[in-house]
């Protein structure tokens, strides 16, 4: 940037190696602009260390940029000021943004997952549901259609559930939800992603069917995308037949009577290096990921109508009511409909930026 012109923009898309700085350094030169003397803005502190790339300090730094403007440090404690460091003493004026502005908000939502990982080793849990005003999921099972899924929102709240998928590494259900919806699992954004959305199902006994649209868009498009959990004791055969179409299939140990899903965020960070993970199951997977205490932002759709004392709840022990009042950084958003409007709720129950 230079007298509040942009000279080029950029963002680090996994698959491209390059960092944003790098990216927008190209568009901008591209573009036949000069960056010497100009201000570099950038999210995160402008790393150090080589990895899959270069330091992007020193390539801000041998392009001439005379200030950088950073919302926030590096969360990674190993590298964490070090490539503002590099910049001063390099004769670049750097200027950290205070942390109650809305560009630090901004930056600090698009890093959550980045910070929280590289702090925890795991990656960022955002549970979603959409629920009733009586906190339930779904009808009964015998009130519903085998196979078809049940809206309790609009198309406004299910579009913003795709911005959701859009966002994240993996998305992650439970078998119940498989066998009852048959869902697809994926992102019909239509945006560019920074790699392929992973579709992850919890299932104990595997009995994800080999017909269902998971498995055959795995077999049809040939994308090593579709990872399955099961039990350590489960049957050879499933397995062998999901193997032959292409899933992967990990088989995990039992905690507390059921399958341990920190050895499940475990393989994802580090088989995957997923770092974000949207989780769209159903009352016991809800369940199990709240007292584990493996949720870390939760996103609630509540709809403008009652499901009834026999309906599916939300989480098994759990309410969302409840929940609530433990969130913190509470957002509201109002999707309208013909006749009701559906009412989005997300807070955090880890802060991914605790102690920075």
């Amino acid at each position: 940037m230079r007298s509040e012109t942009v000279l080029g923009e950029g963002a680090h898309f996994y698959d491209n190696f390059d960092h944003a700085e790098i990216a927008a350094l190209k568009q901008a030169r591209a573009a036949g602009h000069d960056v010497h003397g100009a201000t570099a803005c950038v999210t995160l502190e402008p790393c150090v260390h080589h990895g899959r790339t270069g330091p992007c300090s020193d390539a801000l730094i041998a392009a001439g940029i005379s200030r950088c403007v950073v919302a926030t440090f590096d969360p990674n404690p190993l590298v964490r000021g070090k490539g503002l460091a590099r910049l001063t003493a390099a004769g670049v004026e750097v200027l950290v943004v205070p942390a109650d502005s809305e560009f630090v908000v901004r930056a600090r939502r698009m890093n959550d997952a980045f910070a929280f990982a590289i702090q925890h080793q795991r990656p960022f849990v955002t549970l979603k549901a959409a629920v009733s005003l009586d906190g339930k999921l779904a009808p009964a099972a015998a009130q519903r259609t085998s196979a078809a899924p049940h809206w309790l929102t609009g198309s406004a709240a299910r579009a913003d559930v795709q911005r959701l998928r859009h966002a994240s590494d993996a998305i992650l259900t439970g078998i119940g939800t498989v066998l009852a919806d048959d869902p697809e699992l994926t992102d019909r954004t239509g945006l560019p992603r920074r790699r392929r959305l992973l579709r992850v199902v919890v299932d104990p006994e595997l009995r994800i069917p080999v017909e269902s649209k998971l498995v055959r868009s795995v077999a049809e498009t040939g994308q090593k995308d579709l990872l399955v959990f099961c039990d350590e004791v489960v049957l050879e055969e499933p397995e062998a037949e999901l193997r032959a179409r292409g899933v992967e299939v990990h088989r995990l140990p039992r905690r507390d009577g059921r399958l341990d899903l920190r050895v499940t965020l475990d393989v994802l960070n580090g088989h995957h290096q997923v770092r974000s993970v949207l989780t769209e199951g159903g009352s016991a997977l809800n369940g199990s990921l709240l007292r584990d205490q493996l949720a870390d932002k939760v996103v609630l759709y509540f709809a403008e109508r009652e499901l009834g004392q026999a309906a599916i709840p939300f989480a098994e022990g759990v309410s969302p009511y409840l929940l609530q009042e433990k969130l913190t950084s509470v957002e509201r958003a109002t999707f309208s409909n013909e006749d009701t409007e559906d009412v989005r709720v997300s807070g955090y129950l880890h802060d991914p930026w605790a102690g920075m």
